[in-house]
């Protein structure tokens, strides 16, 4: 998928630009760049409209989009970055889309933070298509500039858009369009990079060096598995020829925001990662999963042939770069009649052999003087994307149809979001006549991907929106337009529709009027059940509603701010993200916390609904009086204070890795305490 260009000029007929970034200098240059201009401009112009009609055309929020904007009104109403006032867990993964969406909602001082998530969402995932294709056409460089024909046509970018999961994705309300856009960003600033004379020493050139540092060193704020990406870019800056210098003022830049907020994460929130992160186990593996997710999104489009017409595109301009190096005249004939330099003189027989240290060396400097380099660039690219797609496959993917392949896909399509197309004028070398036979396969594969663009954009997936099947993965928006009969589900006032939120809200008034109390689901859509508190409550313990609920987006965002909203498998609730990963648990959903650790947390002891086993209420008490467990409950309760951040800091290593017994009673063993008495079973 990714062709290997040259980067040295080819003669008189160059075709990668210069690495000063020279325009053309004669007029025939700028003649034959009016083809390329225009095609890509049209190209561009297209893909970006289609993208933009489709993405408004399946607007929404999603459920998890709703769980972010929760944080946002807390973020407003002046509680923190908490999802529960006066609990500071980050049940967000993406750090830098919670605060850009804080950001622009303090700014309008709109009504409803879901239209800001919506339309900054939209807008960065639109503009992410031509900022890519950018970066690719500049890939190219003079390479438009042989004589004959040549036009920059869109082949990746269709690719990308035709898939509807990357327009489900483009609002939603979660991160995936800030995450290509930032995607598309680096790419450009990197091979803007890899194109630069590695001996400009310009105060311009060590700006954007810096401009480009920095935004690699965001990657972990933007995704944390996202790093993969910006850690490499990093490791290929580091190891440039850019001298100790730049390279401590390197670290400084790319290090200073994602250092400093780790530093405040571990203090504040007293883990090492976002609470998803421990709730899904990112570090798990579920290999068969993970093809069942692959297998998941290219089946129904057929999206195999596309990836195949990509990867011959990325050969055959690759060979056709390599054929043009071949053809160029070569200076080098005239260095090689000079003096060999003494370092790089061959052995010759009776000389003493070069020792290993001093060949590793050699081996060493030549690869260091190829790391600035369009190869190098597409090269890192490559790696960054198969990595990441193979950390998703081994992770296991997800619940949402397609969503987390939506980036290792987009990376991997970068070097062929456009290619050049070259119509000869002549068929008299090698090269013309190779450039002839590749110009029209490329041509067929785009016309190819065109159609097979236009026979599976509206494709839907079996039974989507009715049933979720043995697999666990859903079309996600498609089942909630479904089930609410609302195609374009935007506010939390819409998700009123789904079954249960209208019972909910009626619930949680008359439950705080009352005196608050647990609110728990049942098996009827119209009704909660209800765990009330007692008239006294134990010391520590805070007097308010809890609603327990699997779907925290909805929930949350038609809750008020008091009401304390926690998830069974813990991305808001610390408790249940502590137990183990269910090992055939629905994939994003394998953590499973027993209702009566909550009724037990929340200080209730009577007056259960039927289905709640006393005795588990019982041992669920004792079980959270473990030290450790009684520890992590006050380094995300406790009162902040320094002492407290001291704390935490020194604790998030161990607090991110420890793991409680689902079952109380187990609970109970593994941390050595005593079984409570007036048990049913002791009876």
């Amino acid at each position: 998928m990714i062709p290997v260009v040259s980067d040295e000029p080819d003669g008189p007929e160059a075709l990668d630009e210069p690495r000063d970034g020279g325009r053309p200098a004669n007029r025939g240059d700028r003649r034959r760049l009016i083809a390329p201009i225009a095609s890509f401009s049209i190209g561009a112009l297209a893909v970006t409209v289609l993208f933009a009609i489709g993405a408004w055309q399946r607007r929404w929020i999603a459920d998890d989009g709703l769980i972010v904007l929760r944080t946002v009104r807390n973020l407003l109403a002046g509680n923190g970055p908490v999802f529960n006032a006066g609990e500071r867990v980050e049940a967000n993964t993406s750090t830098a889309w919670t605060y850009l969406i804080w950001f622009w909602s303090w700014v309008t001082g709109a009504e409803h933070t879901e239209y800001v998530a919506l339309w900054v969402a939209l807008v960065l995932s639109v503009a992410a298509l031509p900022l890519a294709m950018y970066g690719t056409a500049r890939l190219y460089g003079r390479r438009v500039l042989g004589p004959g024909l040549t036009l920059l046509l869109p082949l990746g970018a269709i690719v990308y858009i035709v898939i509807p999961p990357a327009r489900d994705f483009a609002t939603s309300g979660l991160e995936n369009g800030l995450v290509i856009f930032w995607i598309a960003a680096l790419w450009c600033q990197f091979l803007a990079w890899g194109r630069r004379d590695p001996d400009d020493g310009s105060r311009r050139s060590r700006i954007a060096f810096l401009l480009l540092a920095f935004t690699a060193g965001m990657a972990p704020l933007i995704r944390p598995e996202i790093t993969v990406f910006g850690g490499l870019v990093l490791l290929v800056l580091f190891v440039s020829r850019i001298g100790w210098r730049m390279r401590v003022a390197m670290v400084v830049v790319a290090g200073a925001v994602p250092i400093g907020y780790q530093i405040f994460r571990m203090g504040y929130y007293a883990v090492l990662v976002p609470n998803p992160a421990i709730a899904k186990d990112a570090s798990g593996s579920k290999w068969k999963q993970g093809f069942a997710y692959l297998d998941n999104l290219f089946t129904p489009y057929t999206l195999l042939l596309p990836v195949i017409v990509a990867i011959v595109a990325g050969v055959l301009l690759a060979v056709g770069a390599y054929l043009a190096r071949r053809e160029a005249p070569r200076a080098a004939s005239a260095v090689s009649a000079a003096p060999a330099d003494d370092a790089d003189a061959p052995e010759i027989l009776g000389a003493p052999p070069v020792p290993p240290m001093q060949r590793l060396r050699r081996t060493w400097s030549s690869a260091v003087d190829h790391v600035q380099s369009q190869n190098a660039v597409v090269v890192t690219t490559l790696v960054a994307g198969l990595i990441l797609g193979l950390y998703w496959i081994r992770q296991g993917g997800d619940f949402m149809h397609g969503r987390v392949l939506l980036a290792p896909l987009f990376i991997l399509l970068l070097p062929v979001m456009v290619i050049p197309v070259t119509i000869p004028a002549s068929l008299s070398s090698a090269r013309s006549r190779y450039q002839l036979g590749a110009g029209l396969l490329l041509l067929g594969g785009v016309v190819t991907t065109v159609w097979w663009g236009v026979a599976v954009n509206q494709t839907v997936l079996p039974n989507a929106g009715m049933d979720i099947g043995r697999d666990g993965i859903v079309d996600e928006r498609r089942f909630y337009v479904t089930n609410m009969g609302n195609e374009n589900p935007v506010t939390a006032e819409d998700y009123l529709e789904y079954p249960r939120m209208r019972a909910m809200v009626e619930k949680i008034r008359q439950t705080e009027a009352a005196g608050g109390g647990v609110i728990l689901p049942s098996a009827n859509f119209d009704e909660w059940y209800v765990a009330p508190l007692p008239e006294h409550l134990k010391p520590g313990i805070p007097r308010q509603t809890t609603v327990y609920f699997l779907n925290l987006g909805m929930t949350s965002m038609n809750a008020p701010l008091d009401v304390r909203v926690v998830d069974q498998m813990g991305l808001a609730y610390p408790l249940a993200a502590h137990t183990p990963r269910l090992t055939d648990g629905r994939i994003g959903h394998d953590k499973h916390l027993p209702t009566e650790w909550v009724v037990a947390e929340s200080g209730s002891v009577s007056g259960f609904p039927a289905f709640i086993d006393r005795d588990e209420v019982k041992m669920a008490r004792v079980a959270l009086t473990c030290p450790m467990t009684e520890a992590r409950f006050a380094s995300y309760k406790g009162t902040w204070t320094f002492a407290r951040f001291r704390h935490n800091l020194r604790q998030a290593a161990e607090f991110n890795s420890y793991r409680i017994a689902r079952e109380p009673k187990y609970e109970i063993e593994r941390c050595g305490l005593a079984m409570p008495k007036g048990l049913t079973s002791d009876n």
